[in-house]
């Protein structure tokens, strides 16, 4: 019989994603053997350098097929899944992404006696009328069904240099005069900082936390949309009006953007669904525990890390406004 001293190889869904790219970091300099499992693996090569020669390897998946993901599991002691979709793009539905495709990562997980970490969202709720957190809520219950010792993440709104929330409107704020605050900027966010998603997905692959429970991850402060934007608008400095959009006026927006081929609509009716709700860790997750705090992880400030990478949205780069020649 042979005794294999190699690491434990864990498998990263989507791990050249935004959340994935900062997860397969954070294992390797773990020392566990990582798997990346993308669609793409012919993209995903930047991620090689994040560890030793060897410990990062790609194969190629999709959530679509099962086959695949069966497959890219051998061997597998811990998965990690990180894909998820903000809208939906041909064949890449939130029914076949966030519910067929994750509840066949935890039937994959289940066969070949692997330990799952799930990252879902705040507000995932299989009754939401939003079809992203309604499919979210029903593969956190395929998961459990399955996998009663899994892991679930609920992240809140994450920022970090790949973010999609902070660029976006920053890079909208370049062209526009004024950006729209859907809802009147009212809903809460509390923004998380990758990072610190993924050193709890690291703990929990290590195995330092409780299994079985759903963790909701926030930052350490609550922030409405607009502050949101106000913040942005300070760091970039750039001074754009914030016009108020009532919801129906901002679904009817994406209902029609949603109709122009190969362009990424700004919203989507569904985003704007999302937007009617809360987007903040719990206070039963707090009292129970079940945040970054309870994982012994102190959030980091959203002000500490915006500008290290928001800078390049300002007018004349980093120099603008700080007195120095470029």
């Amino acid at each position: 019989m042979t005794v294999s001293n190699l690491p434990p190889l864990v498998t990263v869904f989507g791990g050249s994603g935004f959340v994935g790219r900062h997860v397969v970091r954070a294992l390797a300099r773990r020392g566990y053997r990582v798997r990346v499992a993308v669609r793409r693996p012919d993209l995903a090569g930047f991620l090689l350098p994040a560890g030793y020669v060897g410990q990062i390897s790609l194969v190629q998946a999709n959530l679509r097929y099962r086959q695949s993901i069966f497959r890219a599991v051998e061997g597998s002691s811990h998965l990690v899944n990180c894909v998820g979709i903000m809208f939906e793009s041909g064949r890449n539905t939130f029914d076949a992404v966030q519910e067929f495709g994750v509840r066949s990562i935890a039937e994959a997980a289940s066969a070949a006696g692997a330990r799952l970490t799930h990252i879902s969202a705040i507000g995932a709720d299989p009754n939401s009328e939003s079809s992203y957190a309604r499919t979210k809520g029903r593969a956190e219950a395929a998961i459990f069904s399955l996998l009663p010792d899994a892991v679930i993440l609920r992240p809140s709104i994450m920022f970090g240099p790949e973010d999609s929330f902070f660029n976006k409107f920053a890079a909208m704020a370049r062209i526009f005069p004024a950006l729209p605050l859907v809802g009147g900027g009212k809903t809460k966010f509390q923004p998380v900082y990758v990072e610190d998603v993924a050193e709890a997905v690291a703990r929990s692959v290590d195995g330092t936390i409780t299994s079985g429970r759903i963790y909701e991850l926030g930052g350490p402060e609550v922030m409405t949309f607009r502050q949101c934007l106000e913040t942005m608008q300070r760091i970039t400095n750039r001074e754009r009006s914030l016009i108020s959009l009532p919801f129906g006026i901002a679904s009817l927006i994406g209902s029609l953007a949603s109709l122009i081929p190969f362009v990424q609509p700004p919203i989507t009716p569904d985003q704007v669904k999302l937007l009617k709700v809360d987007n903040i860790v719990s206070d039963a997750a707090a009292k129970e525990g079940r945040t970054l705090e309870g994982m012994g992880i102190r959030p980091t400030l959203a002000a500490s890390i915006l500008p290290s990478y928001l800078v390049q949205y300002r007018p004349h780069g980093q120099y603008t406004g700080s007195g120095r020649a470029a």
